[in-house]
């Protein structure tokens, strides 16, 4: 199909800003600019006072299948996806079975080619089912289609473990993603440690335990050379040390997520479980360094940790209930609230969310050049809405933005030069 999307507000972050056509034929980009001309015949979306941008590039989500598919499969995953503007999604592999060998890989591949939605870019693990102690066959990971590598919630506490996959890691030109937690320093805790836990005699994570980690693999990474992704960051001391890591050269890209720079722990008051996710929600100091760390480039990318859990699971009490929350359909709007505050320009929100992403993990994705893949999401900046989880295109609901009002929607996304999400009424 041929596509022109008319009079929008275009921004490829970096190649171009400003009011122009986007022309797609054969799934790729073909022109870029003002007064484009289109084939008879092509679609028009008219995009006036709108703006059209890549579609956004996800480098941490959760998919749940294989092994989980009651809290999320690839299909629903995919569709919450695109319903957030997110073209492509690099899921993790704390799958059951892990996915940690090239028959697991090949499975999501499948699924995610089956359900036509999104790109998904599976993750593959470090170690033999992630459990910390021997390297998975990385070389097939990767060439079976993993784009980088990583044990998610079980980081690898061996350092020489860890090592080891950066070594192997480098030599197969991958990057290696950890979630930065010592869980010593971690065990039993349940939400940030601090003032609010003490109040709710909730066991704490302190920010240390994020810290310690941070510290440890920058080292490894600046011993090996290889490239490191720090996830979800939450702490002063993280964009601290990712900061003074970056000034020495060591090759170190760093993530947020929204509920990290837009919550605080006072949340989880009321034992809020919606509100329980890992790493913690923190204090307004963190969240201020976070944003600051946005701000100056300290953290490249944000990345929703999209991490769907059934309704009665989130129904336990506060130490049972499992962490984490869903994120890529509010991922928008508390992404724009950043740019009303002044932390962000509008173009630096989009970059943060489409090419930085994609520079990270080498992907070819995130851009509107003429012969780029035409992944595309056309947006309405000025949108305002209710947050509503019953309508969400994910099988699951925990949010702790339910009933917010937000500013910020998705209009049309294209993957691939196919229009795979329309919005409701949307004209």
């Amino acid at each position: 199909m041929t596509i022109v999307i008319t009079g929008g507000h275009i921004i490829d972050p970096g190649r171009f800003n400003g009011v122009g056509d986007l022309l797609i034929e054969e799934g790729k980009v073909a022109a870029v600019g003002p007064g484009v001309k289109a084939p008879a015949g092509a679609k028009r979306i008219a995009a006036k006072g709108r703006l059209v941008v890549p579609g956004f590039v996800d480098l941490h989500v959760h998919f749940r299948e294989p092994g989980f598919e009651y809290k999320e499969t690839i299909q629903t995953g995919s569709a919450s996806a695109v319903a957030g503007g997110f073209t492509t999604v690099c899921c993790m592999p704390n799958t059951n079975p892990v996915n940690d060998n090239q028959a697991i890989t090949e499975f999501i591949l499948e699924r995610a080619r089956a359900a036509g939605l999104a790109n998904v870019l599976p993750i593959g693990a470090i170690t033999k089912g992630s459990e910390g102690k021997e390297l998975a066959e990385i070389g097939d990971l990767r060439r079976a289609g993993c784009v980088a590598i990583s044990d998610d919630g079980k980081p690898v506490m061996n350092s020489l473990v860890m090592r080891r996959a950066m070594e192997y890691a480098l030599a197969f030109d991958v990057p290696v993603v950890d979630h930065c937690e010592d869980l010593h320093l971690a065990e039993g805790g349940c939400m940030n440690e601090g003032l609010v836990s003490t109040e709710l005699g909730l066991p704490g994570i302190p920010a240390a335990a994020e810290d310690v980690m941070v510290a440890r693999n920058v080292s490894l990474a600046e011993l090996t050379g290889a490239r490191l992704h720090l996830a979800h960051i939450s702490t002063v001391g993280s964009v601290r040390m990712v900061r003074e890591a970056k000034s020495r050269g060591i090759k170190v890209t760093a993530e947020a997520c929204p509920h990290h720079f837009t919550l605080t722990e006072e949340v989880v008051r009321g034992f809020n479980t919606l509100a329980k996710m890992n790493p913690p929600l923190r204090t307004w100091n963190d969240v201020q360094a976070i944003k600051e760390g946005l701000r100056d480039g300290t953290i490249d990318v944000i990345a929703t940790d999209h991490a769907p859990h059934a309704t009665q699971e989130k129904q336990q009490g506060f130490t049972e209930a499992p962490f984490g929350i869903v994120g890529l359909e509010t991922a928008l709007p508390l992404t724009l609230a950043l740019v009303d505050e002044g932390v962000l320009s509008l173009e630096s929100a989009i970059e943060k969310l489409t090419t930085a992403p994609a520079k990270a993990f080498g992907l070819s994705k995130g851009t509107l050049a003429v012969g780029a893949d035409a992944d595309v999401a056309v947006l309405d900046p000025h949108a305002q809405w209710e947050v509503d989880p019953a309508k969400f295109r994910s099988k699951s609901r925990n949010t702790p933005f339910a009933g917010w009002k937000v500013k910020g929607a998705v209009l049309a996304t294209i993957v691939g030069g196919r229009v795979v999400f329309e919005a409701p009424g949307a004209a």
